[in-house]
């Protein structure tokens, strides 16, 4: 799906710098996403894609630039970061589920802790997604029962039950067996092909081909090149581009 004319501005960054001690890992991100766009992240490990995610989410605090959430600075001093939680999601490497929950109760948690609805329907609705995931009958089953595939589609549709404007995904094939990567992918395809606007960090070269409307390189805390994915993996202008893209078609990836 390409960028709508006139297409709202979900998440812009200007000039984002984030460090930790002496090591500056994002020195200076620009990105804008419209709403029902993809925009893809790749990049070496340590390139800054999972840090960039976490920062837009509040999971870490910049040291200057802005985040604007439909133009709302997000690096207010005083923003809510709940609040803010309510409009992203964000799936991590790790599926990070309640062990001690049951498949439904670690669905239905965040819209009845933090949006206040009701049991009856916070279930039914979590039952919706389940059943379109294909796991209705796993409601009952505990994380732990599940394979990895299922427990990070089960992560994402945690985050789809809060009916989120923005959804985040950190490397969310990473942990799981190669057998079980294309169930994964085949569902955020899905929600691509919905509409779902998504920022993606992703090691899986083909399937950022496949989906995103944008692809951005990073390396050493910064973009150095974006563009669609057709100029981005056929036709990189960056020498920094054409080497990481070399590296990943000798190992077979792309």
């Amino acid at each position: 799906m390409t960028r709508v004319p006139g297409a709202p501005i979900v998440l812009r960054t200007t000039a984002v710098r984030k460090s930790f001690g002496d090591l500056e890992v994002l020195q200076g991100i620009d990105l804008a996403i419209a709403a029902h766009e993809v925009v893809c992240l790749i990049g070496s490990s340590g390139s800054g894609k999972s840090t960039f995610l976490r920062c837009c989410n509040l999971l870490e605090r910049i040291d200057s630039g802005t985040i604007e959430l439909f133009g709302h600075d997000l690096a207010h001093e005083r923003i809510d970061e709940n609040q803010v939680r309510r409009h992203i999601g964000m799936v991590f490497q790790s599926f990070n589920l309640f062990p001690h929950l049951s498949v439904l109760d670690n669905v239905t948690l965040g819209p009845r802790r933090v949006l206040g609805e009701e049991r009856r329907g916070a279930e039914r609705r979590a039952l919706e997604l389940l059943a379109r995931i294909g796991l209705a009958d796993k409601a009952a089953e505990y994380p732990d029962r599940l394979s990895g595939g299922q427990q990070q589609r089960v992560a994402i549709v945690r985050s789809l039950a809060m009916e989120p404007r923005l959804l985040l995904l950190d490397e969310i094939t990473s942990a799981l067996d190669p057998e079980l990567v294309s169930e994964v992918l085949e569902l955020v395809g899905e929600l691509a092909h919905q509409g779902m606007t998504m920022l993606i960090a992703t090691h899986e070269m083909g399937f950022a081909r496949e989906v995103a409307d944008s692809v951005c390189f990073l390396e050493g805390g910064s973009i150095v090149e974006s563009g669609p994915p057709e100029r981005i993996f056929e036709d990189p202008t960056e020498p920094a581009t054409r080497r990481f893209l070399q590296r990943i078609i000798a190992a077979g990836r792309l």
